[in-house]
């Protein structure tokens, strides 16, 4: 019986690994707004001191994946010269101006697919699409949620008195807006299509024996929604952006039945602009893009990943700083009555040494040299900090895969 058994051990195939496939998906954010050379921030901290040396290689370069590969499709804001960055995932998988080519920055991708690389025995597949500035209310409008339409505000404000933010030309803002309806949405699900289709070209370590698994999706958009009044009024009213989780409900429906793929887990990342401390409407709009998780039909499936606490508040609170120093200049520029350039009096180079002078008081040389070792970027860029993605892209692959050691 013994050596019945050992033979039919013997005779069984290894199990097989599918490819691992990983969706990553959204607006500028997902595209990564953070240099490299913040990267040394990280290791300020004890606390991610450890991730940075799961960043990097013997070396102190950039670690490269042994066995996850990425196919990153993105293009220009208006979704024009769309194009295709492929290879072992590495930093420099951020925002890219030609999709071909590093711009040295990173988004999400680089620590979670550094995750998912370390915490899998199978090859990995990231799909990455991206662009910025696109919002789930028009671009990547999910199809079942049908078709753009005017909210009774939009009605009022743009059939009303020409104004602030109301189209000249209704009809063709109509007509621009249907074109737009969905496009983001198209061209996302029809590269990872394209990418599936046939695995090997992007990921060498493909088996078409074993096949793969798309094995989850990370979303990570929103700050074009948080920011639209028009589609989004009753600023500061319950329920202001419940249109966004209806949206984003249909969106995870219809991704799962357009890959074939019902039961895919979702991750949400939740918006983090302005961290803990975020004003009432960013709070009010992480609440409305946690809601799909909480819904019974997705229970077990779908996840928000909060993103806030991953903010770098002291890098925060020098954004401010900063942000006053841009408000002074305009002031100087505008004349107003009540700053020092009232009358107009003042040269150019009287107003540039007024501001040098203005940005020395307010903001101290050691906190100028803190932002540029851990900020590249405006805050609702995550002001382009590399611990701040770093850890989301961790946290999103620990949503899916589980805690991952540094």
């Amino acid at each position: 019986m013994k050596l019945i058994l050992l033979l039919l051990l013997i005779a069984a195939p290894l199990q097989a690994k599918p490819l691992k496939v990983f969706i990553l998906a959204g607006q500028s954010n997902m595209e990564g707004h953070a240099k490299i050379e913040t990267f040394d921030y990280i290791g300020d901290d004890p606390a991610t001191a450890p991730l940075l040396k799961m960043m990097r290689d013997e070396s102190g370069q950039p670690r490269v994946c042994d066995h996850t590969w990425i196919s990153y499709f993105t293009g220009k804001y208006d979704g024009s010269a769309n194009g295709e960055g492929t290879g072992k995932l590495t930093a420099g998988y951020g925002a890219r101006d030609d999709a071909t080519k590093s711009n040295g920055k990173i988004g999400p991708e680089f620590t979670f697919g550094l995750a998912m690389d370390a915490a899998l025995k199978e090859p990995v597949l990231i799909i990455k699409t991206a662009w910025g500035g696109r919002s789930l209310n028009t671009e990547f409008r999910p199809p079942s949620a049908g078709p753009y339409e005017l909210n009774d505000y939009q009605k009022k404000l743009y059939y009303g008195p020409p104004g602030h933010g109301v189209p000249k030309d209704m009809n063709q803002w109509l007509e621009e807006k249907k074109r737009e309806t969905g496009r983001f949405y198209r061209y996302m699900v029809e590269h990872v299509k394209h990418v599936l289709a046939d695995p090997t070209r992007v990921c060498p370590a493909y088996d078409a024996k074993d096949g793969y698994e798309i094995a989850g999706f990370v979303w990570l958009q929103g700050f074009n929604d948080m920011v639209d009044g028009h589609t989004y009024p009753d600023r500061g009213k319950p329920g202001r952006f419940a249109v966004y989780s209806d949206l984003l409900a249909h969106f995870i429906r219809d991704v799962r039945k357009d890959l074939s793929a019902p039961k895919m887990p979702f991750v949400i990342g939740v918006m983090g602009v302005g961290g803990l401390k975020a004003n009432p409407d960013t709070l009010a709009f992480r609440e409305a893009m946690t809601a799909p998780a909480l819904m019974p039909e997705f229970k077990g499936n779908v996840f928000a990943v909060p993103t806030a606490p991953f903010w770098s508040e002291e890098l925060g609170t020098i954004d401010e700083k900063r942000a006053q120093v841009r408000q002074m200049g305009h002031y100087l520029n505008s004349k107003h009555k009540d700053h020092a350039n009232a009358d107009g009096h003042m040269t150019e180079a009287e107003k540039r040494e007024y501001l040098k002078n203005y940005e020395a008081k307010l903001i101290s040389p050691a906190e100028e040299t803190l932002w540029k070792r851990g900020a590249s970027n405006a805050g609702y860029h995550y002001l382009g900090c590399a611990k701040t993605f770093a850890l989301m892209g961790k946290a999103f692959a620990e949503a899916l895969a589980g805690p991952v050691k540094d």
